[in-house]
């Protein structure tokens, strides 16, 4: 089975023969302006300004209370060696590394030579509550999409972020501790299919297949509605995220 994301992965490493262009000519707004313009007006499409002074009374409430300190127990366990030696195999050698440019084969060496040092080093983020702003600075490759070559719209590419091996393995750690959350106390929905370990878009066709079929022998009438909200996820409005993580 062939890996969908090696060729942005060489692209992104430099490994690959055919030269990759940006046009400057996204929109007919930036038609005549340099390849620095062009590369903001991506940036800020893909990865928009949160600004304050467009809230409303229910969103200022919201920021206000993300901000609050939380009143329950700090009882995290910390980190264990095992689990940050976990986080940090599931690293691929080969992934092309982000803005400080170490390898994942190094970090990976550095926590073998040192685990309690690495170990000390997540524990410290997390009894401070702190992601480290060096490891949230991404390195961005804009990717053209398939049959999108002739087309002058931002949308034509799509953003691939790659993050530092340090942030990675933290990211990891964390999510692994949300999921365990998560799961624990039932707050997964069996009908979400994603960015859940197992699932995937082909199980969420098999559902909605199973559900149209049992309907069909049941002679019965079903209505299908799709939506597809354009940016959803890069557009995610940080602050409501954070209060329904909360509230969980």
């Amino acid at each position: 089975m062939t890996n969908p994301w090696d060729a942005i992965y060489k692209m992104a490493a430099g490994k690959t023969k055919r030269a990759t262009h940006i046009t400057t000519e996204i929109t007919s707004s930036l038609a005549d302006n340099n390849l620095q313009n062009t590369l903001l007006h991506i940036i800020q499409k893909f990865a928009p300004d949160d600004n304050q002074e467009d809230d409303t009374d229910t969103h200022s409430q919201i920021r206000t209370l993300t901000q609050k300190p939380l009143d329950t127990e700090d009882d995290d366990e910390e980190f264990t060696v095992q689990e940050v030696t976990n986080a940090k195999q599931d690293m691929g050698n080969n992934k092309t590394p982000g803005e400080v440019v170490i390898p994942n084969e190094v970090w990976k060496c550095v926590g073998t030579m040192l685990p309690r040092y690495m170990t000390a080093i997540y524990n410290g983020c997390l009894r401070k509550g702190l992601f480290p702003k060096r490891w949230k600075k991404a390195r961005i490759i804009p990717i053209v999409k398939p049959c999108k070559e002739g087309n002058d719209e931002v949308n034509m590419f799509r953003s691939i972020s790659l993050l530092d091996s340090g942030g990675k393995v933290l990211e990891k750690l964390l999510i692994n501790r949300i999921n365990h959350h998560a799961y624990s106390r039932g707050h997964m929905n069996e009908n979400h299919f994603g960015f859940r370990p197992q699932k995937s878009t082909v199980d969420a066709a098999m559902a909605i297949k199973a559900f149209v079929q049992e309907s069909l022998d049941a002679g019965e009438v079903k209505a299908l509605i799709v939506l597809d909200v354009q940016g959803a996820f890069d557009a995610a409005w940080w602050p409501g995220v954070l209060r329904e993580l909360r509230e969980s």
